[in-house]
Order: C-alpha cells, then sequence, then structure tokens
C-alpha cells in the first residue's frame, strides 16, 4: 500500500496536477480544490516551504525542480519562507466548503496560515 493517494489519474498527470496546484497555492495564497486533492498537494507544499527556509542555492534549485514558475519560487524565498522563519511545520490549512453540486466531492480551501 502506497504512502500516497492515487487520486484516480496515471503517475505523470497525478504529478503535474500536484504541481499545479502547489505553484498555484504559491502565487495566490488560497486555492478551491477537493479534500483528496488538497490532502496531498499540502504534503508537497510544506516540503517545499521547509526547503525555502534554508535558502541556500541547493534548495532553490531542488524547488524550480519542482514548481513550474520562476516568479513563484522568488516569491517563495523572499516573502513567503520568511514568514515562516519562526515555525516548524504546519504552514498550511485546509478549510472544508462543503460538498460540491455535481458530484458530491468534499471541496475545501487550501490556504498558507
Amino acid at each position: 500500500m502506497p504512502g500516497y493517494r492515487k487520486l484516480g489519474r496515471p503517475t505523470a498527470h497525478r504529478k503535474a496536477m500536484l504541481r499545479n496546484i502547489v505553484t498555484d497555492l504559491f502565487r495566490e495564497g488560497r486555492i478551491t480544490t477537493t479534500d483528496c486533492r488538497a490532502k496531498e498537494a499540502r504534503r508537497a507544499a510544506e516540503k517545499m516551504i521547509t526547503l525555502a527556509k534554508r535558502g541556500d542555492l541547493h534548495a532553490k534549485r531542488q524547488v524550480l525542480s519542482y514548481v513550474y514558475d520562476e516568479d513563484v519560487v522568488k516569491k517563495l524565498f523572499d516573502e513567503i519562507a520568511p514568514k515562516y522563519a519562526e515555525r516548524h511545520g504546519g504552514y498550511t490549512r485546509i478549510l472544508k466548503l462543503g460538498p460540491r453540486q455535481g458530484d458530491n466531492a468534499e471541496v475545501v480551501f487550501l490556504e498558507l496560515v
């Protein structure tokens, strides 16, 4: 049994989707998505923030290999990571919004604390 959710997608599609969600989260600060996607994206986003807190060149290259947009990476290192300098984990929050009209999937806000 894997330590992650497959989200009903092939591996490449799933990874690309999670990278897009994390990139949008850092760009916007808050996104709307389903509960399962938010829980998986949170894992990746917290790792990226922890890397950005290190702030060295190797960490920047590791984040650039995951996050699609270079401007978002710059924002992550210059604005987002310094906010969490004193915090050890728990950089994101999931707020439940209720079921989605079409398929009754649990919809949530995924946001930076």
